[in-house]
């Protein structure tokens, strides 16, 4: 296959003669160094797909570093979207086009395999003839080995375009980007032109000018010099839709439950949702207090939550860890507390900017003595909308505490999903203030469900010690035998309460078969597309997704047992099998994996990666395609 390249190119005298090509999907990633606004590019992109009408889902590419060395593989900072003309539930597999302000952010990806073997690659020139020898000598060799492959490469002189408009291209090339990605997709000029208003209306006028004319020569000049056009169609599902990051529906969940105070400290990747928060809260009338620490958020929260309002915490793994002791004093103090843990990777500092799903054995047993909690995952950015307002109601139903778990793959990707229409039923009733029955006691526990009255301070009648001891059900210091294992007792029960509340959820597939994938979390939408797939070539493959990982509902086991093998799909860590000195003895398991097994005595095998991206659903299938192979 001949590879088309344009080398400083020019403005020809003619544009070329180009057909436009219809396709179901794309995937476009733009890559720059960090501070360049590649990411500010692909989320601008990605949300003109979404009103152009088609399905949309982004993931930010983000390096491990907040500032990491200037043209380092490495340090390649920007966005991937993957928009068509179906709704979208994953980042899909290798990418068809990129965009790379440098080769070396370029190189990060090609070395990492997110690239399709024909990927169009639209990359800056200015470093062809740059001064520094070494970086001169750094393209043409990557330029080179690039060249061998087969990939269409197109040099853009991105910086001479936007000398034209600016005299900083350096703070111009991504809206130069955008308006020549707007032209090779064909989209609605005045919908682009929308989005610059929407993104720069705070800066003024003329911001918005300059923007708007990058975007226009960067347009013209894809039109003028690119040999290539497509068109992506919309879905054709014209119902009211949003179009939010992970971070951003939460705190829109937070508002719809009627929640009206959040507090948390600063953390990659859960802060933007404090952002957010901050902005519009008290809109709804809440409140945002950053605290000192980790550990004096949580404290406030359940200070809020024991005053009558419900609060919610927000961090990622560093800050779970931090706030165990303070979850501790929720779940013996009783108080209601909804914690959102933004997945990242781990341990330690780990990697702040990249996905994992190492956090679920800590949310459910990372605290001394018993402390019973509801543990949910989000599987969608749709899903974090709804999971607080859910998170809500049982904590306050139940009196603990309720987790949610999202990721980094959820928090700063983008999905359009429907707007939601608010329903009363969001919120909690009116607390009961009245005064307290004479001989109702603070921790009077129900023999069957655990459940009491909850009491706040200055509710007459209802004067009593608040303590993070074992105690009475008087609120009593606990020193005679007995004591705390009937409080134990009581917590536990509320655990098994709520769970015979909870539905078997739904087989995706045929409910037997030969493997059934089970995954949790933001894995859904790769594991479900990578199901389809081997389906459709007529393997007996199903699959699982599980929502509420403690308590787990009734019914799971009997689906296990209908399949001949079982798997989870997860982002964390469990041993290669292959590795020499790794057998049945000494194996550790993936967390859904080591959940199962020990839950259900059933042989649950997995495939996961702690690579710090997405798993993607080409990845799934293929091991699929091996388990199944190995099983004839």
């Amino acid at each position: 296959m001949e590879t088309p390249v344009l080398t400083h190119p020019g403005k020809p005298e003619t544009p070329p003669v180009k057909k436009t090509i219809q396709l179901p999907e794309h995937i476009v990633e733009i890559v720059s160094d960090s501070g360049e606004g590649a990411q500010t590019a692909g989320q601008a992109f990605g949300s003109i797909c979404a009103r152009m009408g088609n399905g949309v889902w982004t993931v930010e590419i983000i390096p491990a570093e907040i500032e990491p060395p200037a043209r380092t593989p490495a340090g390649a900072s920007g966005n991937r979207i993957r928009f068509g003309s179906f709704d979208m539930s994953n980042a899909g597999d290798d990418a068809d086009l990129v965009v790379a302000f440098n080769e070396q952010a370029l190189l990060g990806r090609e070395r990492a395999k997110n690239l399709k073997e024909n990927c169009i690659i639209l990359m800056e020139n200015k470093w062809r003839e740059d001064l520094d020898e070494r970086i001169k000598r750094q393209y043409a060799e990557t330029f080179e080995m690039l060249s061998r492959k087969n990939y269409r490469i197109y040099e853009i002189p991105m910086e001479e375009e936007c000398l034209k408009v600016m005299d900083n291209p350096r703070r111009g090339k991504n809206m130069f980007v955008l308006g020549l990605l707007c032209n090779v997709y064909s989209m609605d000029l005045q919908i682009a032109y929308q989005q610059i208003y929407y993104a720069f209306r705070k800066k003024g006028q003329k911001v918005i000018d300059v923007n708007q004319k990058l975007l226009d020569a960067g347009y013209q000049w894809a039109e003028n010099n690119l040999d290539f056009k497509f068109v992506v169609p919309p879905t054709g599902d014209t119902r009211p839709k949003i179009v939010v990051n992970g971070n951003v529906a939460v705190g829109l969940g937070v508002m719809a439950s009627g929640m009206e105070v959040c507090a948390m400290y600063p953390i990659t990747p859960a802060t933007s949702a404090s952002h957010y928060l901050s902005e519009v809260f008290e809109n709804s009338g809440g409140m945002v207090h950053q605290a000192e620490d980790e550990i004096a958020a949580c404290a406030f929260a359940i200070g809020a939550s024991y005053a009558g309002k419900c609060a919610v915490t927000i961090t990622s793994g560093p800050g779970l860890a931090l706030k165990t002791e303070l979850i501790g004093l929720a779940v013996m103090a009783e108080i209601p507390l909804v914690l959102v843990d933004v997945q990242r990777g781990g341990p330690s500092t780990g990697l702040p900017t990249k996905v994992e799903q190492g956090d679920l054995l800590a949310a459910m047993f990372g605290s001394p003595g018993d402390a019973p909690k509801v543990v949910m995952a989000a599987a969608t950015i749709e899903d974090c909308f709804y999971s607080i307002i859910t998170a809500r109601k049982i904590a306050e139903s139940f009196r603990m505490p309720v987790m949610v778990l999202t990721d980094a793959n959820l928090a700063t990707g983008q999905q359009p999903f429907l707007r939601p229409q608010f329903q009363k039923e969001w919120l909690t009733p009116p607390f009961d203030q009245s005064p307290i029955p004479e001989g109702t006691k603070p921790y009077d526990w129900h023999p069957v469900t655990g459940l009491s009255r909850r009491f706040i301070p200055g509710q007459p009648g209802g004067m009593h010690t608040l303590t993070g001891l074992a105690h009475t059900r008087e609120s009593k210091v606990a020193y005679e035998p007995g004591v705390n294992q009937e409080g134990c007792d009581h917590r536990s029960l509320k655990l098994a309460a709520f769970q015979k509340t909870l539905k078997p959820p739904k087989v995706f597939g045929d409910e037997e078969g030969d493997l059934l994938i089970v995954g949790w979390g933001s894995t859904k939408g790769a594991i479900e597309e990578a199901v389809e797939r081997v389906r459709a070539a007529g393997l007996s493959v199903s699959s699982l997704h599980l929502k509420f990982l403690q308590p787990l509902a009734t019914g799971i086991k009997e689906i296990l047992q209908r399949f001949k093998k079982v798997m989870t799909v997860e982002i964390n860590f469990s041993d290669d099998v292959n590795r020499e000195l790794i057998n049945e003895d000494n194996r550790r398991y993936a967390n859904l994996q080591w959940l199962l097994r020990a839950r259900y005595l059933i042989d649950v095998d997995s495939f996961s990666n702690v690579h710090g991206q997405p798993i993607k659903p080409g990845a799934i299938e293929k091991k699929i395609r091996e388990v199944i192979a190995q099983m004839v």
